[in-house]
C-alpha cells in the first residue's frame, strides 16, 4: 500500500526544523564485554523537507563531533582524537536520506548515506512517527524516534585494547538513536 498524506494524521507539507531543546542524538557501544558505554552529541541540526507525498520526504542531519558527551571528560577527549572520531580532521558526521518508507501504523524505514571520518556508507534506520500537534505557543510540532546500528570499523574507527581476562575493551557494533522533535517553519 502506498502511504499518502491522508494516511498520516495531521500531515503538513513544508520544511520542518529541529527543536533542539526537545531532541537528542545518542549512541551506545559494548564496553568490557559486560555493559554498554552511552553518550550523546550536544550540537546537531536536522531538517526534514516534507512534500505533498510523505514517501518523498528528505532528511538531512549534521552532527558536531566535538560535542560528544559521555559524562566523562577524559573519555570524551579521547573520542575526539584520531583513535576514534578524528574531530580535528572530520568535525562533522552527516546523514542524507536516499529513501523514506512510511507505514500506515506510524513506523517507517529511512535509508540514507552516513558520513563519518570522511567515509560514507549506506545505513538503514527504523523508527516510529510520534505524530503532529500544536504546542501552547501555536507552533506545529512533529516527533520521531529512529535507530540504526553500524559497525564502527566500516568508518575507520578501529581502536581497541585487549583485556587481561580475554576479549577486548570495545564491541564492534554501535547503536545510534535519534529522538527528535521538529517545528514546521
Amino acid at each position: 500500500m502506498t502511504i499518502t498524506a491522508e494516511h498520516v494524521a495531521g500531515y503538513q507539507a513544508g520544511t520542518w526544523k529541529l527543536d533542539p531543546t526537545h531532541s537528542e542524538i545518542a549512541f551506545s557501544v559494548r564496553h568490557l564485554a559486560i555493559s554498554k558505554v552511552k553518550g550523546t552529541f550536544e550540537e546537531f541540526d536536522v531538517t526534514v523537507t516534507a512534500p505533498e507525498n510523505p514517501a518523498d520526504a528528505t532528511i538531512e542531519a549534521t552532527i558536531e563531533i566535538a560535542s560528544v558527551n559521555t559524562k566523562q571528560p577524559q573519555r570524551d577527549q579521547h573520542l575526539r582524537t584520531s583513535d576514534f572520531f578524528a574531530a580535528d580532521e572530520h568535525p562533522q558526521m552527516k546523514f542524507v536520506s536516499t529513501a523514506f518508507h512510511p507505514n500506515e501504523d506510524g513506523t517507517f524505514v529511512l535509508e540514507g548515506d552516513l558520513t563519518l571520518r570522511g567515509v560514507t556508507k549506506h545505513v538503514t534506520l527504523k523508527g516510529d512517527f510520534g505524530g503532529i500537534t500544536t504546542d501552547g505557543y501555536g507552533q506545529t510540532k512533529a516527533g520521531v524516534e529512529a535507530t540504526t546500528k553500524i559497525n564502527r570499523h566500516d568508518f575507520g574507527v578501529s581502536w581497541n585494547a585487549a583485556l587481561e581476562a580475554g576479549g577486548v575493551t570495545l564491541g564492534d557494533d554501535v547503536t545510534i538513536s535519534f529522538d527528535l522533535q521538529f517545528v514546521l517553519s
